[in-house]
């Protein structure tokens, strides 16, 4: 386990994330307690007890809970300790669990999102927080969540300023933007952000539909036909795509290119969409002039029957 904080230039510990709430009814799914007529509940600090820390470490979780704002009644918070990058792709997030409610709560597998500070989704995963013990009354528990490559969806990943949070309603929560890292490198930043834009408002993919998009489709001088589609995962867990058979249709309906692709390492993460880029040489396309007025291509299966 990598420690806990970094070391600051004044020797003060910081809070380097942000704080997400949610209400113990959503999350826990049982009644509000209506007994409490406090508006604002501190919590104290809770370490875990089978965890052993030093006393520089217990000073600065204490003052770092103080530093936290107080809870309203029957509210669950994750407040963003640290986020600090291990070896091989591995990421340690250090988070208190604080709770407002007057009775001990015990969390189960559930899934968090990772926001940068424009509250985007960078990263998901689904834990189980067993592991994270009986939550004691009013408290504030320190804790590490683990986040790999595979669970983040960019490589840039802040330092400051970002927010663990639970997520509550998986089948309804916002597509996210899934790059290619030589599409992450290549893109401009305005460019990618109308793709998360697009992507955010179109309507999902069913649960546990792959389906494609067509965002763009150009007939080159030399015959070559590139068509660039919206892979769109619907599914709660990732999808490796190796070989895809595509035909695309023009507008009046006639299949103007065919052709299968071989795809390396081409991933598409949970309640994802990512873009890529097919290109059909001129040997694969019709000949003659294309009605790319509209246009939809999808794949077909090899033995299809006509």
């Amino acid at each position: 386990m990598i420690p806990f904080f970094r070391k600051k230039g004044n020797g003060k510990p910081k809070m380097e994330g942000n704080e997400s709430t949610v209400s113990s009814e959503d999350l826990l799914n049982e009644s509000a307690d209506t007994a409490s007529s406090e508006k604002q509940i501190d919590t104290d600090l809770s370490v875990h007890p089978e965890w052993t820390i030093s006393k520089e470490d217990q000073y600065s979780f204490q003052f770092l809970n103080m530093e936290c704002p107080p809870l309203k009644p029957n509210q669950i918070s994750l407040s963003g300790i640290s986020l600090q990058h291990e070896e091989a792709g591995q990421y340690q997030i250090t988070a208190f669990i604080r709770s407002s409610l007057n009775k001990t709560i015990k969390l189960h597998e559930t899934t968090l999102v990772l926001l940068d500070s424009s509250d985007n989704v960078i990263g998901r995963k689904t834990m189980d927080l067993e592991e994270a013990g009986d939550i004691p009354p009013r408290s504030s528990r320190p804790w590490n969540f683990h986040f790999t490559d595979q669970d983040l969806f960019t490589k840039d990943i802040p330092e400051e300023g970002w927010k663990l949070a639970f997520q509550l309603k998986p089948s309804s929560r916002k597509h996210s933007l899934d790059l290619q890292n030589s599409w992450e490198q290549s893109l401009a930043e305005k460019d990618k952000n109308q793709l998360q834009e697009m992507v955010e408002k179109l309507d999902p993919p069913k649960s546990g539909e792959v389906n494609f998009m067509g965002l763009k489709a150009v007939h080159k001088e030399e015959g070559d036909l590139h068509v660039t589609l919206l892979v769109r995962n619907g599914s709660a867990k990732s999808i490796n795509l190796e070989q895809i058979p595509l035909q695309v249709e023009d507008a009046n309906g006639e299949v103007i290119a065919k052709g299968g692709f071989t795809l390396k390492d081409f991933g598409v993460k949970a309640n994802t969409s990512k873009p890529w880029t097919f290109i059909f040489p001129k040997e694969m396309v019709t000949d003659g002039d294309l009605d790319l007025s509209s246009w939809k291509a999808y794949p077909v299966q090899k033995n299809a029957a006509h």
